[in-house]
């Protein structure tokens, strides 16, 4: 009767331990136990990172699978309340928001959260139902009330500051509305306006982007002030060379010259320890796992989760092109991590949550809602 028992108690647990989708979930431990040798060595005059960080994929993991026993009918259901939440949540925040290193970004409830942190994923979901409601219907006037969709926790999130995260919320925005089918021509026109902005934006951007933006233009202007941790990046990156330095013989890291090792600069570690080789295999497994979100986008049951997943999928993109671009001094350094190999928990909980939403989809791919 015992075998029976665990038998039947097995069929009836296993439909909640087969939600993960095999290759994504297998590039993601690869992904992950780069970042912890990654750590090791760029952490290794701070202790407890390291377990720190086993601690934040574990958390990473768990949300993943929470989110991947979610049908997208669900998230659909849930798109309009979370955004909503979302917002109201940088309103307060506007309003009562906890100032931290000359920003206001946090909420005191108990602990200290960041509001704009959930419009990563609130705003795809949102801008998916919405165009879910219009399938097969939209017009102009649908791109237009997407774009204010977009543009109102963009313009809170901006107001923080926090350019970083409302580059990323809106790049999020602007995949979900290309997607549901935006015409090139409404592109270029969007790209002759951005660049005939940028006089306007000059003006508008604090005191301390502006110095971002010279330092990325000439960082040899102030080698031992503001240019120091991005020529020091460089450096680890050309170090490297083919075949890097090999592990734990980084100087720049160990020697303290790169600034935030084991958050944004991770990726110069990296480069300088594996060179050009490992550079090569890390961005093939960012690949692979941009490349399975997006067949798993083309396969989706219906319009909701196409867009959403296509959004979700492009999303990994822009964190690795924008950081890998900060870092390597192609890009302002606008403090974005490198999907699962920096360290940091809201992050990884975030982009755990991403993953879960992606095996969710493929697992319901079948399924046929309208």
């Amino acid at each position: 009767m015992r075998i029976n028992e665990r038998r039947s108690l097995w069929r009836r647990m296993r439909p909640y331990f087969m939600v993960f989708d095999g290759p994504l979930a297998l590039i993601v431990f690869l992904l992950a136990a780069t970042s912890l040798v990654t750590l090791y060595s760029a952490g290794i005059d701070f202790p407890g990172r390291v377990e720190a960080q086993i601690r934040n994929i574990i958390v990473a993991f768990v949300f993943m699978w929470l989110a991947a026993l979610v049908p997208p009918q669900t998230l659909m259901r849930l798109a309009v309340p979370i955004y909503t939440f979302g917002v109201a949540l940088l309103v307060a925040v506007f309003m009562f928001g906890i100032i931290k290193k000359g920003a206001r970004r946090w909420l005191h409830v108990g602990i200290d959260i960041q509001p704009s942190e959930i419009m990563k994923i609130a705003m795809p979901l949102m801008l998916a139902w919405y165009f879910q409601q219009r399938a097969g219907v939209v017009r102009w006037s649908s791109f237009l009330v997407a774009a204010v969709l977009l543009a109102v926790p963009v313009g809170l999130i901006q107001l923080q500051p926090d350019l970083g995260t409302s580059l990323l919320v809106l790049a999020s925005g602007m995949y979900v509305i290309f997607l549901a089918g935006l015409s090139w021509k409404a592109i270029a026109g969007l790209v002759v306006a951005f660049f005939a902005s940028l006089p306007v934006a000059w003006s508008l951007m604090h005191d301390y982007q502006r110095e971002r933006v010279m330092t990325l233009i000439d960082p040899t202007a102030d080698p031992l002030g503001k240019g120091f941790h991005i020529l020091q990046s460089i450096i680890a990156i050309g170090s490297g060379g083919i075949s890097g330095k090999g592990w734990l013989h980084g100087s720049q890291a160990h020697l303290e010259f790169l600034p935030e090792a084991t958050t944004d600069f991770a990726f110069a570690v990296f480069a300088e320890e594996f060179g050009l080789i490992g550079i090569l295999v890390l961005l093939f497994m960012y690949l692979l796992l941009i490349g399975r979100g997006l067949m798993i986008a083309a396969n989706a049951a219906n319009l909701f989760s196409r867009l959403l997943a296509g959004a979700i999928s492009m999303i990994f993109f822009t964190f690795v092109f924008i950081n890998m671009g900060m870092v390597s001094g192609i890009l302002p350094v606008v403090g974005v991590p490198l999907p699962f190999l920096s360290y940091g928990g809201t992050a990884l909980m975030t982009l755990g949550l991403c993953l879960g939403i992606l095996m969710s989809i493929q697992r319901h791919r079948k399924l046929v809602q309208t």
